[in-house]
């Protein structure tokens, strides 16, 4: 078997928890993985299938083998190596198992060893607006922002905000709209002398208004569902499957969230009445989906936005969910969730940007 250690350590077990396969994905920078069960291949396990199940209510704890699919796309040992190769570039899968007749893997062909280009994502088709949130201070970045605006920060030898624009016009999307207010004349001026396919519409907000409160400035531009990206994160996700999930599920707001796992280092006390012991649990690990920055809305949301009024996206969530709306929440990892928003995040980014992006 060709490139043994690259197979071998996108093997896990079927006893494997869904936690535990997403964390080892995001190590390995992999979004698929094999399933053995009594050291025979069983599956294949993608980061699509965990964000379906996550989605369906079903906790990051549970072992992998409760949500793998029958139906998947294998190699047979006397399969054509034409033939596999197109079945791959079709599906834009990231490997290939070649199996045996008693379905034994006998190799793996990864998509880097027969193609020279990286993997595409899937386009949208739909031609949509993306709202760029430009106007904050980044007073967590001084003092670099003092100089230059957060949007401008660089990433490798680039503008952080070039690299969220490129994440979207790779998925088809190419019309920008900027909410921006500190050192707006610096964004301006910039992309005004810098060679650019993009198309960029500028929306200044007078005073701070907030995480949503300068959409209101776009009411009589946006006609459509629409992205807003945070100028400070990227997302390395497919966003044609985020529309998807969103304009399947009816929702009127979906927001991408980042799985985030903290280790408490002690063993822990439940306590209940009179002071009484309940339960020991032993250095316990606590999952949250933190708000990752990037969302997908529906037009007529910007109808219920104050003009000229603080308003953050998280009030509009409420207001949604109030009058029974529906907000709908799309899962990534934490490796797939690069921020530069604070000093450490930023340093994480460029190394994180450096193994994914590079």
């Amino acid at each position: 078997m060709k490139n043994q250690d690259n197979v071998s350590v996108i093997q896990i077990d079927s006893s494997t928890s869904m936690l535990e396969a997403i964390q080892l994905m995001d190590t390995l920078n992999r979004k698929l993985l094999i399933v053995n069960e009594d050291a025979t291949f069983l599956g294949l396990l993608s980061i699509g299938d965990i964000q379906r199940a996550i989605i369906n209510n079903i906790d990051v704890k549970n072992e992998v083998n409760k949500i793998l699919r029958k139906n998947i796309q294998v190699g047979h040992i006397n399969d054509d190596v034409a033939n596999i190769k197109d079945v791959m570039l079709k599906n834009r899968t990231e490997f290939m198992p070649i199996l045996n007749d008693e379905k034994k893997l006998i190799d793996v062909i990864f998509w880097e060893d027969i193609f020279e280009e990286k993997k595409e994502y899937n386009k949208i088709e739909a031609s949509i607006p993306v709202v760029i949130m430009a106007g904050g201070k980044g007073s967590r970045l001084r003092p670099i922002t003092n100089i230059i605006p957060k949007p401008l920060v660089p990433v490798g030898e680039r503008a952080f905000v070039e690299i969220i624009m490129d994440s979207f016009k790779a998925h088809g999307l190419d019309q920008f709209m900027f909410s921006v207010n500190y050192k707006s004349d610096v964004i301006k001026y910039y992309f005004d002398n810098h060679d650019t396919e993009y198309k960029i519409d500028y929306f200044h907000e007078d005073k701070p208004l907030g995480t949503a409160g300068s959409l209101a400035l776009m009411k009589e531009h946006i006609k459509s569902t629409f992205f807003i990206s945070n100028c400070d994160i990227i997302i390395d996700q497919d966003y044609s499957e985020i529309y998807n999930y969103h304009k399947e599920n009816k929702n009127e707001l979906t927001a991408v969230a980042a799985i985030k796992t903290y280790n408490i280092p002690y063993g822990t006390m439940q306590i209940g009445n009179n002071g009484l012991l309940e339960k020991l649990v032993e250095k316990p690990e606590n999952t949250y989906y933190v708000n990752a920055g990037l969302y997908i809305l529906e037009p007529h949301l910007l109808d219920e936005i104050p003009e000229n009024e603080f308003f953050h996206i998280t009030h509009l969530m409420e207001a949604i969910m109030k009058r029974n709306g529906n907000v709908g929440v799309f899962p990534v990892s934490e490796g797939a969730w690069m921020d530069i928003g604070i000093w450490n995040n930023y340093s994480e980014t460029q190394e994180k940007f450096n193994s994914r992006f590079n």
